[in-house]
């Protein structure tokens, strides 16, 4: 507990002995569970509260319910609470007003580690305003297969320096703030193209190459004093087979279930000697690997310390109770995992907060902080620093309605996702933006024509002067492919008039739509589609600001066509 990332005093030292003391089996179980918060009602509270779990996860609210939840849960506790979040873009994902800064690929995009930095500012001050302790980000993993549908834009890109810097840059900053970075999601996310919410993924990279790329990661992170580690359900064939030669395919484990790959390469070979976390304990991965009566107290024994969220509370905390008792996970076991969540919370001082009545927040200070002007004025920069031309017709910028009076606008939306990423109506957001800056603008509709019979050419190229395709399709947990789809008959909405008048298409989540439209001439990623965005887009297609960002990842999808004009 003396050695990083704790550092804990002989103080603190103390408040962890005494506290593991002072437990019962039952008790030091349920810290073992981080559970979730949806709402601020009192009798969802109240089960919460006097389940005495180690921490509770919450997702989007409102700030006053945020407040309430953390100080009902916080004043109540006999062990101070985690109260964690997705904090990967902003605190937007947390706060219904929070700060959204950028997703962490528009922070790549900017180029400069600065920025990273200061998500982790952002983020950090307006978390610690909300009561809260514990982000589960940065997302470390490495964007390297353009079809994973769930890496996407949570990640700073293809590069594993990039990565590492921008990483460990957000690791340094958010736990300055009192909030424990949670670098996820081992052993790495991004070279599978299935999503390990939907199966048990593959990192399937041989082990120099992994321990070149992720763990080079990891160990950055790691060096820079990450206290705590998301183990997700993503196996790593090569190393589990180098540390475990005799391991047979069908043993093979993901990274949550695998002592070799947490106990033997993540704190023994990278020298983690933080807190581990599982990734959502109901995800379809977990479950793909063993019966789940197996599979929770495997996630102990190999190495994590606390298990998130449940599928049946009462079931789950059952099938620990059982391991405990049968053997299967020993008392030496159990304790060193509370001793490692206790650690964490001393760590993070809440003993004494508590102690001092500084633990439960205030709105006054929430308000202070929550979607403050210094943090929206971050959020503008990163925008315009952000947005990439990824490839340019010549000649088609700046538009302005002397040059292309008329235009119709192709919609791609499916709106908002669980993750908090993508936001409904955005194309809508664009259409009226373009309107106030004097253009005539129409939106696509598709015709209830039959192939064969359909409306002429000339419908478009006599009437309009310039086509924009505006996409606004988010990666989501639960759909496997984030591509566009197009309209009958015979895709109606297609780019077919790339060669009759200057088309635009801008992306505005997914910035792989390359694939899908490979001879449109320009094409634009903004990686978001928030106010700050969007206005800065404009800006740019009008003139009246350069483009700056530049791609962190391949956004050609490593195909030779759509580089061609």
């Amino acid at each position: 507990m003396k050695k990083s990332p704790y550092d804990l005093s002989e103080e603190q030292m103390s408040w962890v002995l005494d506290t593991l003391e002072g437990m019962d089996t039952e008790q030091k179980i349920r810290q073992m569970f981080c559970t979730i918060a949806y709402l601020d009602d009192e009798n969802y509270l109240k089960g919460i509260s006097e389940g005495a779990f180690g921490g509770l996860m919450c997702r989007t609210m409102k700030k006053e319910e945020l407040i309430h939840l953390t100080s009902y849960i916080q004043s109540r506790a006999k062990i101070p609470y985690f109260i964690a979040g997705n904090m990967e873009a902003g605190m937007n994902q947390c706060c219904d007003t929070g700060t959204r800064v950028g997703c962490q690929m528009a922070i790549a995009a900017t180029g400069n580690v600065e920025n990273a930095r200061k998500l982790g500012q952002v983020i950090g001050e307006e978390a610690n305003a909300l009561g809260m302790n514990w982000a589960f980000a940065p997302v470390i993993d490495i964007d390297m297969n353009w079809r994973n549908p769930i890496t996407n834009t949570r990640t700073y890109g293809s590069d594993a320096d990039t990565v590492a810097a921008m990483g460990a840059a957000y690791v340094k900053e958010v736990q300055k703030h009192g909030i424990a970075a949670s670098i996820k999601h081992f052993p790495g996310d991004g070279v599978d193209e299935r999503d390990q919410h939907l199966v048990t993924s593959i990192n399937s990279l041989d082990a120099d190459t992994w321990m070149e790329t992720y763990g080079k990661v990891y160990q950055a992170s790691i060096d820079a004093g990450a206290l705590t580690v998301m183990a997700g359900y993503i196996m790593q064939p090569a190393w589990s087979k180098r540390l475990h030669p005799s391991l047979k395919d069908e043993e093979i484990l993901p990274g949550a279930l695998s002592k070799e790959l947490l106990t033997d390469l993540l704190r023994g070979k990278l020298g983690f000697n933080g807190t581990i976390i599982t990734d959502s304990s109901a995800m379809a991965g977990l479950g793909c690997a063993m019966s789940r009566k197996d599979a929770l107290p495997q996630c102990i024994n190999a190495g994590c310390d606390m298990i998130l969220f449940a599928k049946n509370m009462d079931e789950d905390l059952e099938y620990i109770r059982t391991a405990v008792r049968n053997g299967v996970i020993s008392e030496q076991r159990m304790n060193e995992a509370v001793v490692r969540i206790l650690a964490l919370k001393a760590a993070l001082k809440l003993p004494e907060k508590a102690a001092e009545g500084t633990l439960v927040p205030s709105l006054e200070k929430a308000s202070r902080f929550v979607g403050c002007e210094a943090h929206m004025e971050i959020s503008r920069q990163v925008a315009d620093e952000s947005i990439v031309l990824v490839k340019e017709e010549e000649g088609v910028f700046p538009i302005t309605p002397q040059r292309y009076p008329r235009i119709l606008v192709y919609p791609k939306e499916s709106g908002a996702t669980d993750l908090a990423f993508g936001v409904e109506s955005r194309v809508e957001a664009v259409v009226n933006r373009l309107r106030r800056e004097g253009f005539k603008v129409d939106v696509y509709k598709p015709s209830n024509g039959f192939e064969g019979v359909e409306a002429p050419v000339s419908q478009v190229t006599d009437n309009y002067d310039l086509l924009i395709y505006v996409a606004n399709l988010a990666t989501k947990s639960n759909q496997t492919v984030v591509r566009l789809e197009w309209a009958q008959p015979m895709g109606a909405d297609c780019p077919v008039y790339i060669h009759d008048l200057p088309n635009i298409f801008i992306s505005l989540e997914n910035p792989y739509h390359l694939a899908d439209v490979p001879r449109i001439r320009t094409y634009i990623n903004t990686f978001g589609s928030t106010d700050e965005i969007l206005d800065a887009l404009i800006n740019k297609m009008t003139g009246r600001s350069p483009f700056k960002g530049k791609s962190p990842s391949d956004a050609f999808c490593g195909m030779w066509d759509t580089r061609l004009q």
